[in-house]
């Protein structure tokens, strides 16, 4: 069995839905967070810009010597994987390939699936090819949402009269194809899922891509051995970019509890260390 920690990214709150997953299904493993809340979000910036910020994020979570690490920032999977998976010496999991898996498997053959996400999600169009390499019977439509992350980040939800707005901008054209399910591509999504669920219908089968995230990193770490045989429940410790104790605040509501303790990790610090990580030898998963 294995002691080293399950390290997780996002660009910013997001990411703590999976946390919240991986901790339901994955009691007993301690856990590293990032959060890069000094340079959300993510959905608007070139690839390569999340490319960089993706590889000085892994460098420095590899240094919490952890036993795989989950992108759980759809835009990062969508862009930089598996270039970056290709460079970090311990397994990587991404939020893509197990959300796509879970959105065939939800649906049938020749339905619509929709997925939306931000606008580097849709344009690198990753969940379309994921869905079609599962199965090409499935017609996709992608829909951007780039209001999504912001106003989730600032703590609003899906009660709010602006979340409502932004949901009818955006998810109008995509009610009139009425699609049989809607892939939550981004993880900030299911903190408005209520109200994406009232407006679509209840017809509409909505998929979490975090569920599915958890269960692909059980997978991927019982084959290899490398679940904790702790009788205790795991540890969470979290770092980020700037704003620690909002953070603290805000992603309470995302994680579903309180978070303890966050340190604050400059972004010059973070730049140092990635020019290290391609050099690394790559463990066997």
């Amino acid at each position: 069995m294995d002691q080293r920690p399950i390290a997780v990214f996002d660009s910013g709150l997001g990411g703590l839905t999976v946390v919240r997953s991986l901790r339901e299904r994955l009691p007993a493993e301690d856990i590293v967070y990032f959060g890069d809340t000094a340079r959300v979000p993510y959905g608007t910036k070139t690839p390569d810009t999340v490319m960089r910020f993706s590889r000085e994020i892994s460098a420095f979570l590899m240094r919490m010597n952890p036993k795989c690490i989950v992108a759980a920032c759809n835009t990062a999977s969508a862009v930089c994987l598996p270039r970056l998976g290709e460079d970090v010496p311990v397994p990587m999991v991404g939020v893509v390939t197990p959300g796509a898996a879970s959105a065939v498997e939800t649906t049938r053959p020749g339905d619509l699936v929709a997925v939306i996400g931000t606008e580097a999600t849709i344009a690198s169009n990753a969940y379309r090819n994921a869905i079609h390499a599962i199965d090409s019977t499935r017609s996709v439509v992608q829909v951007a949402c780039p209001l999504f992350v912001p106003i989730v980040e600032e703590g609003v939800y899906a009660s709010d009269p602006i979340v409502r707005m932004a949901v009818d901008r955006y998810l109008a054209p995509l009610r009139r194809l009425k699609p049989t399910a809607v892939l939550l591509g981004c993880t900030h999504y299911p903190m408005i899922r209520t109200a994406i669920a009232e407006y679509l219908g209840a017809s509409v089968a909505l998929i979490d891509s975090g569920d599915a995230t958890a269960d692909e990193v059980g997978d991927t770490l019982r084959r290899s051995g490398a679940l904790s045989d702790l009788a205790s429940a795991g540890s969470l410790h979290c770092y980020v970019s700037d704003h620690p104790r909002r953070f603290q605040t805000v992603g309470s509501h995302f994680l579903g509890s309180s978070i303890p303790d966050v340190v604050r990790v400059c972004s010059e610090e973070l730049a140092r260390g990635a020019d290290a990580l391609s050099s690394r030898p790559r463990a066997s998963a």
